[in-house]
């Protein structure tokens, strides 16, 4: 009897200790965690003129070097993935994208070499850790070149998710996370329609346009179905971050309204898995990201 009664005192606590605290429960994740899976990463960049040195300066930190900072942690956590599988069960990759395609044939040249398959043959601690390498060095140029020229050509996401992202950014077999760098706006010359209230494009001067700048907005969005065009189709294989949303500061609900847009379109595509986040220094999105992409939810 001496023996059993700590015994018992020992599973009582147990069991108290592992009671859910009530108010605590929206925030509890199941996390599917398989070292062997493969990966398919996939980040577009968004080289609008939101990167502007004149337009949009940051004293803090320049909104190009928050997303080089972006870009290091999720080459580094790609490589972090590698790195715990054997050799004979690597098989994954990583790429990079515009929409549309910059002007400069030397851009386009980097983006292709950052276009890096890794499996059995050439897999290698040299060759994982120029993955880092490369990604931060030539991802620089890209963002240098593109605010030396000061031709910012504007950034199609709509357009991309409509025709590109099924056949670029997803295969079968692989876990497939597309990472997206935008302020959370959308416009691009070429692809600008409107269906009802239904648009491939957001603005700040649509916001204000559609009367989505009062406290009220959540209920008119909801009442007159704002939102972006439906894309036809089944992203359900498809697991997208967004990092640096960056609404315009003179209406106090535009963040709630990006992502309410932003929430709704993943939603009607069946992508499952999505985070909208705000853009933030480096060393606080670093978490972040490698929680998203080495941490499945359920």
């Amino acid at each position: 009897m001496k023996k059993i009664l700590p015994l018992l005192f020992v599973l009582l606590f147990f069991v108290c200790s592992c009671k859910k605290d009530p108010d605590n429960t929206a925030k509890t994740v199941t996390i599917k965690k398989d070292a062997n899976e493969n990966y398919n990463i996939s980040l577009l960049l968004d080289l609008s003129d939101r990167i502007s040195l004149a337009k949009n300066p940051n004293p803090t930190m320049e909104y190009y070097q928050r997303d080089l900072g972006y870009i290091k942690s999720v080459a580094e956590t790609f490589t972090q993935h590698l790195k715990v599988k054997k050799i004979k069960q690597m098989d994954d990759k990583i790429q990079l994208f515009f929409n549309p395609e910059p002007l400069d044939p030397a851009i386009n040249s980097i983006s292709a070499s950052l276009k890096i398959a890794v499996d059995k043959n050439n897999a290698s601690k040299d060759f994982l850790n120029s993955i880092n390498k490369n990604y931060a060095a030539k991802t620089s140029k890209i963002y240098n070149s593109a605010i030396k020229d000061d031709n910012y050509i504007g950034s199609d996401i709509w357009n991309f998710f409509d025709t590109k992202v099924k056949d670029q950014c997803v295969e079968d077999k692989y876990r497939n996370i597309l990472i997206v760098l935008t302020d959370g706006y959308m416009f691009h010359e070429n692809t600008v329609v409107t269906e009802g209230k239904r648009t491939s494009y957001i603005t700040p001067e649509l916001i204000r346009k559609n009367g989505l700048n009062t406290q009220n907005w959540k209920k008119k969005f909801d009442e007159q179905d704002f939102g972006f065009i439906k894309i036809e189709g089944n992203l359900s294989n498809l697991e997208v971050l967004v990092l640096g949303i960056n609404p315009d500061k003179k209406n106090p609900y535009e963040e709630k309204v990006i992502k309410a847009y932003w929430t709704k379109w993943f939603t009607e595509m069946n992508i499952k898995h999505f985070e909208i986040t705000n853009a933030d220094l480096p060393s606080n999105m670093e978490k972040i990201i490698q929680d998203f992409i080495l941490k499945k939810p359920n």
